[in-house]
């Protein structure tokens, strides 16, 4: 039996980092038309190519299994004591769709888990509750899995901002990935920016509030980061912010730097984010994995981290924002695994408008009793499926190899 050990001075962090995506992708210059937009709105003005769409037999359990999959090939599950499961896609009103994750990759009994949901922002508190556990006890581990479906009403404004994915890593003590630094600040107010009624599956949003409210909650959780002892704007390195869209990240840094009296230009600022964007503008918005996908193209796509002040900036509406940042671990690239990554994203199938609208359009007519797997229907191409609902009860399985 472990026994809880004071843990002063110990390092916690991330040691270990992995994603999963839709089985599918939309290039937006292929929606454009029915949108009435020329493709440079999208590429230019919000800063994406691609949308990720997940298949009828995929949903944000499949993704977080197949995500934290590997993070359990390469590392096993001796240690985990905490799977924290974040998410605003929710399947159920009562059950943690991390139980289901938990019985797909075949975890202990002995492994607590726990859903948590505040729009986009969950997946930086499960990193903190993490971070807590493991500096009480360092010969634990916990695993963080962010998963959504950022889904809107097709041809709205907003359904080029759509996405989906998920980001799995695990939280240990002497991480080889991220060293988190001590300070953190957060901002909450009660704004009604953007939100999903239990009636809906798809969100609704009050665009030029959120952005508003996006900028002053971040400009409020730096102020506090700073005032618990935070590095200065100008000591970190590389920021990974929210990214609802690609342009969002660059906008948010120029803006941060003005109220904060550095001199920074548009050309700049774009500079400064553009490692971070790689991935989300290829797989859209993903909500509460999206800042982590954004560390996670820094991490693949950028040498000679070791030793950089990263800072990691969440947003969820409603709304709550925090700032935090961390060091990377010297010799962190033998955690790397962007060839599987851009493997991933390569492999996707490419739907063209037609055939993405009608799957989009698909309607379940009896939601107590389904299969997500009958004849006619597209299937996922990952390790997990969603076969359906029977009897009121969601049901997943490994795909056979």
């Amino acid at each position: 039996m472990n026994v809880p050990t004071q843990a002063a001075g110990v390092p916690v962090g991330i040691d270990d980092i992995s994603f999963a995506t839709g089985s599918y992708r939309v290039d937006l210059a292929d929606i454009a038309p029915r949108l009435g937009a020329e493709p440079a709105k999208y590429h230019k003005g919000l800063g994406q190519e691609q949308m990720s769409v997940v298949a009828p037999d995929e949903d944000p359990v499949t993704m977080a299994a197949a995500a934290a999959a590997p993070l359990i090939e390469r590392g096993g599950a001796e240690g985990i004591r905490t799977l924290l499961f974040a998410t605003e896609t929710g399947i159920d009103q009562s059950k943690s769709a991390g139980v289901y994750v938990h019985a797909l990759l075949g975890l202990p009994d002995t492994v607590r888990t726990v859903e948590l949901k505040q729009a986009c922002y969950s997946a930086t508190a499960a990193l903190q509750f993490a971070a807590a556990l493991v500096a009480r006890n360092p010969a634990e581990r916990v695993l963080v899995i962010a998963s959504d479906i950022a889904r809107y009403d097709l041809d709205s404004a907003a359904e080029p901002t759509q996405g989906a994915g998920a980001v799995a890593f695990t939280v240990a003590a002497n991480p080889r990935i991220l060293r988190l630094d001590a300070a953190n600040g957060v901002h909450t107010s009660d704004v009604m920016d953007f939100w999903r009624p239990n009636y809906r599956t798809q969100a609704l949003v009050e665009g030029k509030l959120s952005i508003g409210a996006y900028i002053d909650a971040v400009a409020g959780a730096f102020a506090d980061y700073r005032e618990r002892g935070g590095a200065a704007f100008d000591e970190i390195d590389w920021f990974c912010y929210h990214q609802p869209f690609t342009k969002m990240a660059s906008k948010a840094h120029l803006m941060l730097s003005e109220r904060f009296g550095l001199d920074m230009d548009k050309a700049r600022a774009e500079e400064i984010i553009a490692p971070t964007t790689g991935y989300n503008r290829r797989i859209g918005n993903s909500y509460t994995a999206s800042t982590y996908f954004g560390l996670l193209s820094l991490l693949d796509t950028r040498p000679d981290l070791a030793g950089a002040r990263v800072a990691i900036i969440s947003y969820g509406s409603g709304c709550v924002a925090e700032f935090l940042t961390g060091r990377i671990v010297e010799g962190y690239e033998e955690m790397l695994h962007a060839e599987e990554h851009e493997r991933i994203l390569a492999e996707r199938i490419r739907l063209g408008d037609a055939d993405y609208y009608a799957m989009q359009t698909r309607v379940i007519e009896d939601q107590g009793n389904h299969s997500n797997i009958g004849e006619g229907l597209r299937r996922g191409t990952g390790p997990f499926s969603f076969t359906g609902v029977e009897g009121d009860k969601r049901r997943y399985v490994r795909r056979a190899d």
